[in-house]
């Protein structure tokens, strides 16, 4: 696997992040608070959201297969993009998982032997 890969990955994990939390301080300023400007604020941020999280459905159904995780880890990475704060952490996680196995990480292995 190379790194580009899990780079992908990790870049839309962080924007789709970024984005669904931004769209959710804007949802609580639209309906909760009624602050003015919140409208346009929610669906410009809404629309790049939606659009943004597809790529990151993409990258990471890429990363996953290359990787052979079993469907159920596939649709919780895939999953992670729509609870606000989940991507950040899952993202993390499987950062820490899927290193070690990118080509030319031969070093883990050699210092085994």
């Amino acid at each position: 696997m190379k790194r580009a890969v899990l780079t992908r990955y990790r870049a839309m994990a962080y924007i789709t992040g970024v984005l669904l939390i931004l769209l959710c301080v804007g949802v609580i300023a639209k309906y909760l608070l009624k602050i003015d400007g919140a409208d346009g604020f929610t669906q410009v941020v809404g629309i790049a959201h939606g659009w943004l999280y597809v790529l990151y459905l993409v990258f990471a159904f890429d990363l996953g297969s290359k990787a052979k995780w079993p469907v159920s880890k596939q649709v919780w990475v895939l999953l992670a993009g729509t609870v606000p704060t989940a991507a950040f952490f899952v993202e993390r996680k499987i950062a820490k998982e899927v290193e070690p196995r990118i080509a030319g990480g031969a070093a883990p292995a050699a210092a085994k032997v």
